[in-house]
């Protein structure tokens, strides 16, 4: 029974939206007129392959995305509510009435009526692969296969857990810094354009020559003034230039490799994407998936493309007989400890195990290098706020007393 996105007036004439299961447009129209209600549009929600309904264009286009929190909830509750014995369908079902959004409920009464019409659960997923990724239809599919659904599904509701915990983390840690940064920057530029300008007219119709600083720090004013925005639209213009440069794929590899061996930001690109690559296997592995596929998919979970070239390589190396570990050493991109565990555990048979427990490490590894940063940001950015009002108060006062020994 497929799904239906509609819009109705109520008895007050208030528009408001929802899904409801018909068989047809017609059945549903007349359900919410049996219900008191007004119907406006009915629509069916089920996307094809394009992105788009059998009837027009469809709610949730290419570019429709679950959120982190969202994904990660949807998952849990999957697992839970099949791990309870509940078929699939009810399972989908009981989620679309559990969501207080309206696309999510929508998109899971989708799903289900996929589900219903004879389709599994991955392949009712790929009518969303915005919202769904690769990974998770990959793994969902893979336990379909197995035979264990439930017991995946867990494992990918605390991956999905996990990866939405670290990137909060990271996301709050950045927050004081961007703010304070922010509120330096235009305590600057307010001193720079409104309090400068005014002490230099002051200390011009004094007649006296003025200090060197004194002099710089007018020449700085007069140039935020009168050039400041022209810095502005030119700082813009570069950054859309770099964005439309970065969809060149040669231009992208070669500032992707660059970034991987700057001093900092390089050490937390490779912890980020070589941890992301390790839970990826480890999921897919344990999960059932073939080593090669799984090296293929999570391939395509690295951010930087330096990165996921040298994993889709490896996997081209396992599948002629070489060993993960070595594969991926020769890239020389992952780290020497995460390398050694996965030998470790393609010796003992635990691949699986060691896998996470390598990516959960270099996960601790990268969080204790942010805080670390972090704390360090806040005393660095005391200091040079400092230095900069102490420079502002000298071209103030050296004048001032300039003046005084003159008088004197």
């Amino acid at each position: 029974m497929p799904a239906f996105d509609y819009s109705v007036l109520d008895e007050r004439g208030r528009q408001k939206k929802g899904s409801l299961e018909g068989d047809s447009a017609r059945q549903v129209r007349q359900q919410l007129r049996e219900k008191g209600l007004v119907p406006l549009t009915v629509e069916l929600t089920v996307q094809n392959g394009k992105g788009a309904t059998a009837q027009g264009p469809s709610l949730f286009g290419p570019r429709f995305n679950l959120s982190a929190a969202d994904l990660s909830l949807i998952t849990r509750q999957l697992s839970t509510l099949i791990q309870a014995g509940l078929p699939v369908e009810e399972a989908l079902r009981a989620i679309s009435k559990q969501s207080e959004k309206p696309k999510v409920k929508s998109m899971m009464l989708a799903v289900r009526s996929k589900v219903v019409e004879g389709h599994n659960l991955a392949q009712a997923l790929n009518e969303f692969p915005s919202a769904f990724p690769h990974l998770y239809r990959a793994t969902v599919a893979a336990g379909e296969h197995s035979g264990h659904l439930d017991l995946v599904l867990e494992q990918l509701a605390d991956y999905t857990e996990r990866s939405h915990d670290t990137s909060r983390k990271i996301k709050g840690a950045m927050v004081y810094p961007v703010v304070l940064t922010s509120f330096s920057i235009l305590i600057v530029v307010g001193l720079m354009q409104y309090i400068v300008p005014k002490m230099a007219s002051v200390f011009e119709n004094s007649g006296n020559e003025l200090p060197a600083l004194t002099r710089g720090l007018i020449a700085t004013s007069d140039f935020v003034g009168n050039y400041g925005l022209y810095v502005l639209v030119l700082l813009a213009l570069a950054i859309f230039g770099f964005s439309k440069a970065l969809q060149n794929e040669t231009f992208k590899e070669k500032f992707h490799r660059q970034v991987l061996y700057m001093p900092l930001i390089g050490r937390i690109s490779r912890g980020f994407n070589t941890s992301r690559v390790a839970s990826t296997l480890s999921i897919l592995s344990s999960s059932g998936v073939q080593l090669v596929e799984a090296l293929k998919i999570a391939g395509e979970v690295a951010g930087n493309v330096c990165i996921r070239e040298a994993v889709i390589e490896a996997s081209v190396k396992v599948r002629e007989g070489s060993s993960l570990n070595k594969s991926l050493d020769q890239s020389g991109y992952f780290p020497p400890m995460m390398i050694q565990m996965i030998a470790s555990g393609e010796v003992s048979g635990e691949l699986d195990t060691m896998l996470f427990r390598a990516a959960s490490t270099q996960e601790r590894e990268l969080e204790a290098l942010i805080n670390t940063l972090v704390g360090l940001f806040q005393p660095l950015m005391m200091v040079l706020m400092g230095v900069v009002v102490m420079t502002i108060v000298l071209a103030v006062m050296l004048p001032i007393i300039s003046l005084n020994t003159l008088i004197g």
